[in-house]
């Protein structure tokens, strides 16, 4: 098909221009360009024509730059929208134009993703994805640049996997197309297919791979943490359909394990921004179930879940942000009762959490209910118990989370609400909430094959199923209420594998420079004998036992030695060099 003039340029081109503009702007000028320019991806995602596709040549291999299909759609159309509203709070926020300027460079980059329609472009702003997220966090110093710097290497770990297992994918092949294999990636072997699974698992959270998500989103500014939310976790839940279209048991237990964990880890913390970033992990873990169920059912679930997820996380992340902004406390200790001085921000928190629980009338009800009905149906029992004990996990962080936050105690301290820039962003995003859990037909409209889905949100079974986690999550709260009150820091998997990479690095980098020098030594020392045989050939000579002895004073002294004429030079290279060559063939 030939390119329509809607798709003549990619969406992540806009984005990026506004980007490279920001800096050389006025704060109010290039946030309107920013605004701008990540809302016009909504109505190319959502005009595009389908088959669309802009075919060009990426380091001499045929590529496809810009692809739509019903997947990257979707992921353009809430890409897009939310990085609009991360903009506009962002400004609000009183982020400054150089992040600002990192963070649209990682929209950018993350659009890039979405709509490549070959691995090669993919695993190409795959690669882009981790310098810019890793820049955005880095800008901010302080903690956030070591945090940054573990964000990083493990980025770059898993990226170094997925490139391996799109090489491979490429020799058994032939080509880097998506539509070369209908069985992606996993149609290449099985060793491509682990190799494609841990890599993407980097970026999605597997338990395991997971520690950079709670180690590295609560470092940086606070807007900077609404965009690093959305784009890495959910660029990777795509690429695993990508490289999983058919789905995989593994990894639909893989995803139940993140839902458990994560929630596990969520009611554990007091850090705010700590606790919602090991929601995410538990929240992917649903569409990562999804789509190793691999159903029309589960696939749209998860895509759909990736939808709702982007807008009440986003929320989640604004809102605990605001908390921070007003009182520059972190930790839920030092926070309470601020629903009373802060009343919009307390709504928009309630919006986000409900849907995130998977409350009746809330957006996350019915994606949630879609993944959990497909396990069920396809009678995977065990997933099916994973995922409803991850809901009731869910509840139970954000009873403690809005409870602690809220509406216990009283803050010590003047604080007001957000302020209009915040509000109308956190407000925008709660009403798309409500309404896509009132309506659910309107996001069936987007998902992929939502025609074939037959699925029924408001039955009594699925709607008393959201009452009872609900439910126990309330009950469990109460009875779990003081206990959790003297957690104090939870350590993670990074608590021995943090020191380990370091001090095991550290032993590997001193082991090898000290072996350096000790080489260094000898070498020097067999040169300083070496130029002081050329200079007394008759001592060394008898020396060597070539005599008679007879007695010298004429010692070699050291490097200092080495001064000598071009002839010692030439001599001491032949005995190095015919040295080193001993050496390589003996070995």
């Amino acid at each position: 098909m030939a390119v329509d003039p809607l798709a003549a340029l990619p969406p992540f081109a806009y984005v990026l221009a506004a980007a490279f503009l920001l800096p050389v702007v006025s704060r109010r000028v290039g946030h309107a360009l920013g605004l701008v320019a990540t809302l016009a991806v909504v109505p190319i995602s959502l005009l595009a024509p389908a088959g669309a596709h802009l075919p060009v040549r990426l380091f001499g291999f045929q590529t496809v730059l810009f692809n739509v299909d019903q997947f990257s759609r979707l992921m353009g159309l809430i890409f897009g929208f939310i990085g609009a509203a991360a903009v506009l709070y962002s400004y609000a926020s009183r982020a400054d134009n150089v992040q600002t300027a990192y963070a649209l460079s990682y929209v950018a980059t993350s659009l890039g993703a979405v709509f490549a329609g070959d691995w090669l472009t993919l695993v190409f702003f795959w690669e882009l994805m981790a310098v810019t997220s890793t820049a955005l966090v880095w800008y901010y110093g302080g903690k956030a640049v070591r945090a940054g710097f573990r964000y990083a290497l493990l980025h770059g770990i898993g990226g170094n996997l997925v490139l391996a297992a799109i090489v491979w994918y490429y020799v058994d092949v032939g080509s880097f197309l998506f539509s070369a294999a209908p069985g992606g990636l996993a149609a290449a072997g099985e060793t491509v297919a682990v190799l494609a699974a841990v890599g993407i698992g980097v970026n999605v959270g597997f338990v395991g791979l997971h520690a950079w998500l709670p180690d590295t989103y609560p470092r940086p500014h606070v807007a900077a943490s609404v965009f690093l939310c959305v784009y890495t976790t959910k660029t990777g839940v795509y690429a695993m359909y990508r490289a999983f279209p058919e789905g995989h048991l593994w990894l639909a237990y893989m995803g139940g394990a993140m839902a458990v964990f994560g929630a596990s880890m969520a009611l554990l913390q007091n850090d705010m921004r700590r606790l919602l970033s090991y929601h995410i992990q538990s929240q992917v873990g649903y569409m990562i179930a999804g789509v190793g169920i691999g159903t029309a059912l589960a696939t749209a679930g998860a895509f759909g879940h990736v939808f709702n997820h982007i807008l009440y996380k986003s929320l989640l992340f604004m809102t605990v942000g605001v908390i921070i902004f007003r009182t520059g406390e972190e930790n839920l200790k030092y926070v309470g009762g601020l629903a009373r001085e802060m009343p919009v921000t307390a709504v928009a928190f309630v919006v986000a959490a409900l849907s995130i629980a998977g409350f009746p009338g809330f957006n996350g009800f019915v994606s949630k209910g879609m993944i959990i009905a497909a396990a069920h149906k396809e009678h995977i029992d065990p997933l099916w118990w994973l995922l409803l004990i991850g809901g009731v996990g869910t509840f139970l962080s954000f009873i403690k989370l809005g409870y602690y936050a809220f509406f216990r105690g009283s803050y010590d301290g003047q604080v007001v609400d957000a302020n209009r820039g915040q509000q109308v962003a956190m407000v925008t995003v709660a009403v798309l909430c409500v309404v896509y859990g009132l309506f659910p037909d309107a996001l069936f409209a987007i998902l992929p094959d939502a025609a074939d889905l037959h699925y029924v949100t408001f039955t009594f079974d699925h709607v008393a199923e959201g009452l009872v986690l609900a439910a126990a999550g309330v009950i469990g709260f109460v009875l779990l209420k003081r206990p959790l009150g003297r957690v104090g820091r939870v350590p993670d998997v990074d608590a021995v594998y943090n020191p380990v990479v370091f001090y095991g690095t550290r032993a590997l980098v001193r082991g090898v420079t000290d072996s350096y020098a000790a080489v260094d030594r000898v070498v020097a020392r067999l040169a300083t004998i070496a130029a002081w045989a050329a200079r007394n050939p008759a001592t060394a000579a008898r020396r060597a036992g070539l005599e008679p002895n007879s007695p010298t004073t004429d010692e070699p002294t050291g490097p200092s030695n080495l001064s000598a004429g071009i002839g010692t030079s030439v001599l001491v290279l032949v005995v190095v060099v015919t040295l080193g060559v001993a050496v390589l063939l003996l070995a």
